[in-house]
């Protein structure tokens, strides 16, 4: 058995950005998550949580569990949109630093879902689809201006979450984007689901990324269902109905072999599950019991 500590995430319940729906209460999100067998939670949107600090680590350590990273949305492709993401990435980073200490993450994260061609074609791109030298600029700029930001008021650390549905998604995307990044102010969330989504190959991905890698999702995909979408033209809020995001060895990622990719690579992180639903889709508390059990027969 191995040391990684094992969390999950509010979109495991179905809180995820950008999608509608009426997700069920954060109590009921952290006993779940908790009886299945997990030792932390990432924050989830602005606000399913509480946001004052002492009441927050009171339902914490209530039930025993750290708190770990914050995805924040910033519309990195927009830099009249930077300023609002540092005033949001301050926000949560502040608290999260008075909740789980020095070691949490902020996940910038670019506003998924807003860009219609990339939202309509995610697991289909191609460089037309992409961004223009200017742009790219812009964008690393703004995730910049928000590590930056956040180190100097909270001393937190900065990873990217390479997504779905933005404009890093590709192996080509995302070898760019750490390119032109600077490695000691920005790492990266490493997300096997939408890593395959984007077209890599996880296990030879995490070597590849290395260092850069700050915090892992593990998160499986159905290839088979991704194609069935393709074909059906679905945009990416219709592949996430669909169920391309299986329960944990019922998709296309082959965990083990990402095992041994991470500790190759020497890392020490956290490990968070991440199976991501609609709200009011499927079974969370089912899924998350059954995705902890798969955990433990690969050593975790």
């Amino acid at each position: 058995m191995t040391n990684f500590k094992i969390g999950n995430a509010p979109c495991s319940w179905g809180t995820i950005e950008n999608m509608e729906g009426e997700a069920i209460g954060y109590s009921q999100m952290l006993d779940e998550l908790k009886q299945s067998g997990y030792e932390g939670t990432e924050l989830g949107d602005w606000g399913f949580m509480p946001t004052d600090p002492i009441e927050l680590k009171d339902e914490l350590d209530s039930r025993g569990l750290e708190l770990i990273a914050s995805w924040v949305s910033v519309r990195l492709y927009d830099k009249s949109f930077h300023s609002d993401g540092v005033k949001q990435a301050l926000k949560v980073a502040k608290l999260l630093a008075k909740v789980g200490g020095e070691k949490a993450l902020i996940n910038i994260g670019d506003d998924h879902s807003t860009v219609k061609r990339r939202f309509e074609k995610t697991g289909r791109i191609t460089k037309a689809d992409g961004m223009d030298d200017e742009t790219w600029k812009i964008y690393v700029d703004g995730v910049h201006k928000v590590a930056e930001a956040v180190k100097g008021e909270t001393g937190l650390g900065s990873s990217f979450h390479p997504h779905a549905a933005t404009y890093v998604e590709t192996p080509e995307e995302i070898r760019r984007f750490l390119e032109m990044t600077d490695p000691n102010l920005i790492g990266i969330c490493f997300d096997t689901g939408h890593n395959m989504l984007g077209g890599g190959d996880p296990a030879k991905s995490i070597k590849e990324y290395g260092d850069r890698i700050w915090l892992m999702h593990f998160k499986d995909f159905s290839r088979e269902l991704a194609q069935e979408s393709y074909t059906k033209k679905h945009n990416y809020k219709d592949m996430i109905e669909a169920g391309v995001f299986s329960e944990l060895g019922r998709g296309s990622v082959d965990f083990e072999s990402v095992l041994n990719s991470i500790k190759d690579i020497n890392y020490q992180g956290w490990i968070v599950v991440e199976q991501d639903v609609l709200p009011g889709m499927g079974e969370p508390l089912k899924s998350a019991t059954y995705n902890r059990g798969f955990l433990k027969t690969i050593g975790l």
